[in-house]
Formats: structure tokens, sequence, C-alpha cells
């Protein structure tokens, strides 16, 4: 495997904001992430310089494997608390950089928190001096356990400021502070996105969301998981879909005076997801229940009208194309791609 190093080719950029699209550079913080690495390859495609910025806790060096050698590439190995490297010169910037599931966010809470807040301060700073449109990648954590239901963008959440989860939720809540304080001090483009439950190529085995929870349990034959009745629900976004989200946000001729909702408004069950993982991996494996964790969601779904109709985006890949290919990947990854499903069964 190609061996990522401290710093790789770091040059001045060649073109600003609104010269030559080609010349643009983009840093994508977390850039080494399940939806980080996706996001470098789409912005290559679309003509940029790319810079990947990650501390590889949860990222993967393999996730840029695709894109590792390109010459329009960079990947800075970094800690987006700790003051950034010199010689960022960029003209949009996406933050992405925080561990977004709950056993990797927990698992050093101050260190979430910190990533949240200092880091978005330090990309700020470095979007400010640059004269930068910034992108923020907030979460449908915000709204907390929802008493309203779906999810406006104007619904302000009911959010437990001490809790086992409150290091990622409140962490997230802050940032979007500071981004909207930096725009109104300083005229900053800021881009908020709120990003609902997203499944796909590169999500890890272990790291606690239900999608791969689920087909990683399936496909190893094991009894699937379900926390509490299994009757709360989800909207599951595909990551092709979300970063085309990201892209149409950003690229928006006027910025939001708010965040913005991104997700699929179509709402699941966890037993419904269960039924349909089992089905997808023709697995022999049983659903167990086990007690709802600490402020777990009853509801989660976006309501996503602004997305609609301002940037003209909506997801288009459904949960049975979703799930397919997921399938396919975890498989490929835990098994080498030979269908082997029974044989862990057995």
């Amino acid at each position: 495997m190609s061996k990522v190093v401290k710093v790789l080719k770091l040059r001045p950029t060649t073109g600003r904001v609104g010269g030559n699209r080609n010349s643009r550079r983009a840093l994508v913080a977390g850039g080494a992430g399940f939806l980080g690495s996706h996001l470098c390859e789409r912005l290559l495609l679309d003509g940029y310089e790319v810079v990947a910025l990650d501390n590889f806790h949860t990222g993967k060096k393999y996730n840029l494997n695709t894109i590792l050698h390109d010459q329009k590439f960079t990947c800075v190995e970094h800690d987006v608390v700790d003051a950034l490297p010199s010689g960022l010169h960029v003209d949009e910037i996406y933050n992405l950089a925080c561990p977004a599931s709950p056993p990797h966010y927990q698992a050093d809470p101050i260190h979430t928190f910190k990533t949240s807040v200092i880091g978005s301060l330090n990309l700020l700073e470095l979007a400010r001096r640059h004269d930068a449109k910034i992108f923020q990648a907030s979460t449908s954590e915000v709204y907390g356990d929802p008493l309203v239901h779906p999810q406006p963008e104007n619904y302000f959440g009911n959010v437990n400021p001490h809790g086992p989860r409150s290091c990622y939720d409140e962490g997230k809540r802050s940032a979007e502070t500071l981004f909207f304080d930096y725009s109104r001090m300083f005229s900053l483009d800021i881009r908020v996105a709120r990003i609902f439950n997203t499944y796909g190529r590169r999500m890890q085995p272990d790291d606690g969301r239900v999608v791969s929870n689920f087909i990683v349990q399936a496909l190893r034959g094991e009894d699937l998981t379900v926390y509490g009745s299994g009757r709360q629900t989800r909207s599951f976004c595909y990551a092709d879909d979300l970063i085309e989200g990201f892209v149409r946000l950003m690229n928006a001729p006027q910025a939001p005076l708010h965040p913005v909702n991104l997700g699929n408004p179509v709402e699941f069950t966890i037993m419904e997801l269960a039924t349909l993982v089992i089905e997808y991996t023709n697995s022999r494996s049983k659903i167990v229940h086990r007690p709802l964790p600490v402020d777990d969601p009853r509801q989660r779904r976006p309501d996503i009208s602004f997305a609609r109709e301002n940037l003209g985006w909506e997801p288009r890949i459904s949960l049975a194309q979703g799930l397919a290919r997921t399938v396919e990947y975890f498989d490929a990854l835990l098994y080498g791609g030979h269908l082997v499903r029974e044989a862990a069964v057995l």
C-alpha cells in the first residue's frame, strides 16, 4: 500500500475564487474519512486541486488509494486542533474533521469537542486569511431527541448538554455558532450542512453505525443487535447522494442564512432495516434486542424542502440500491468478495 507521508507537494495555488475553475484549490479536513475520501474524489473530477488534511485517528490511508498519486492531490497528516501547517493556500475549505460514530467520538470525548470547536476556529481563521468559502459538516444530532417531526432547519432541538453523546452533539452546535458569528462579523462566505444518517462504501466495520453493524453481523452469521424495540426510525442517505448535496450547497450562488438539512426523507424503522439487511445478505442471522442507549433519538427524518427548492437536490439512490452496493463492499472487505456468507453462518 502506498504510504502517506507528513506533507506531500504543498505549493502555492495558481488561481483565486472567480478565476479559472481548474486552478481552484480545495482543502478537505477529514479527507481520509468515509465521506471525506469520497469528497476528495469528486472535487478532483470537478477539476480542483485538493489538499486532504487528516490525523488518521478514524480516517484510513487506504481510503485514498485511488487518488494518492494524482498530481492534483496532496495529503497532509495533521490534527486540526493544532496550529495548521504553513503554506496552505486555498480557495475553498470543507470541514469534515470529526469522528462521527458514537464509539469513535465517545472514545475521547474531550478531543472530540476540541476538534469541533478549536478545529473549526483554526479553519475559519484560514478561510478568513484567504477570503475562502468554507463548508461545515454539521449533523442531525444537533436536533437531539427531536420533539418536532420531521425536523426543519428552524427547529432548535432537544439536546442533553451533559450526556455521553454531548461531546459530539454540543460540539457540532458550538461549531455552527462559530461559523455564523464569523459570517456576521467578517462577512465570511460560509455553508453549513446538517447531515442525516449516511451509509455506503468505506464505512468501517467497527464504527458502531446501524447500517454497518447490521451488515457485518449478517455477513458473519451473528445475531443482529437491535437496541430498544426497533420501532425508532432513521432516514438513510447513500454517500454519493450526500456528496452531490455538499457540492451543490458549496456552489450555490448565494450562501443560505441558516444551516441546510441534507439527508433522505424516506423513513424506516430499525426493525425494517434489520429485515432488509438479512434479506440482502441471504443470512440466517436472528434479531436480538438490547437496552436502548442513553439519549438515542426515537425519530430522525429531515425536512429537505429548502435543499429541493434552492439547490435542486434530493437523494436519487433508494435504500434497496444503496444496501446492495454496501453489502458488496463489506463482503469484499471481510471475505475478499467471495460471497462466503453461508460458510460464515455454518
